[in-house]
């Protein structure tokens, strides 16, 4: 079985499309989603109509809270969150309100088992949509943030934007990284890969070239709130 997991669109449907067309060439069984789907790209509701689409499970990620309330004090820095909310009002105003209670609506967290092999999917971590676990986190930290559920053999998060793999206690910790905004220095699509089959496991990160340029010109086009900065940051893959 074949089971792909993506994550942080951010409005970056051009991306996407990038990414469910490879997940379709490689005959990919399962497309699970770990949320961020909408906010600080130039298609939000085109990116949300592609996910629901799918006909599978979506969970909310911090990004999607923020189009449903807002950006709140102490989530971002201070001097950021003006510039944030003005960003996501625009964000609201490119969907319908089914579209705000959709994204409302999402759980947190997936379970799922496949051949004998438990994964446990979340956005941040188990408890939170915003704390940030990074690639190099000790082991005990990684420990006691992501692997909560002692059943699981893997776990799946995304919200870094930095894809990684690492192995912990004789399980799998996959990090996804982001489809529509990567920040490791790479400006390609990513997502992640699990593969199962009789009793083997195979897990890795797919990297998806996409017409950057046509992603610009939609920021500049649809006079996006914070274009210069998303512009670099979708050149360059990185803050």
């Amino acid at each position: 079985m074949k089971i792909a997991f993506i994550s942080d669109m951010h409005g970056n449907a051009k991306a996407l499309d990038a990414v469910l067309d490879d997940i379709k060439n490689k005959g990919i069984d399962k497309t699970l989603v770990l949320g961020d789907i909408c906010y600080r790209g130039p298609e939000p509701k085109r990116s949300l109509d592609l996910v629901r689409s799918l006909n599978t499970e979506v969970i909310k990620g911090n990004a999607d809270e923020w189009v449903v309330r807002g950006v709140q004090t102490g989530e971002v820095p201070e001097q950021a969150i003006e510039l944030m909310n003005k960003e996501r009002d625009w964000t609201v105003s490119q969907l319908g309100q089914s579209d705000i209670d959709y994204l409302s609506s999402l759980p947190t967290q997936i379970n799922l088992e496949a051949d004998g092999t438990t994964i446990h999917g979340f956005h941040a971590t188990p408890d939170s949509l915003f704390e940030v676990v990074l690639p190099n986190t000790d082991d005990d930290v990684l420990d006691t943030k992501l692997m909560q559920a002692a059943n699981a053999h893997v776990y799946v998060y995304a919200h870094i934007h930095k894809p990684y793999i690492r192995y912990l206690n004789g399980k799998v910790i996959m990090n996804i990284g982001s489809v529509g905004l990567p920040f490791d220095g790479l400006a390609k699509a990513s997502y992640g890969l699990i593969e199962i089959e009789d009793g083997n496991l195979k897990t890795s990160i797919q990297r998806v070239s996409y017409d950057v340029e046509s992603v610009v010109k939609l920021y500049q086009e649809t006079n996006y709130p914070n274009t210069d900065m998303m512009i670099r940051v979708i050149r360059n893959g990185k803050i």
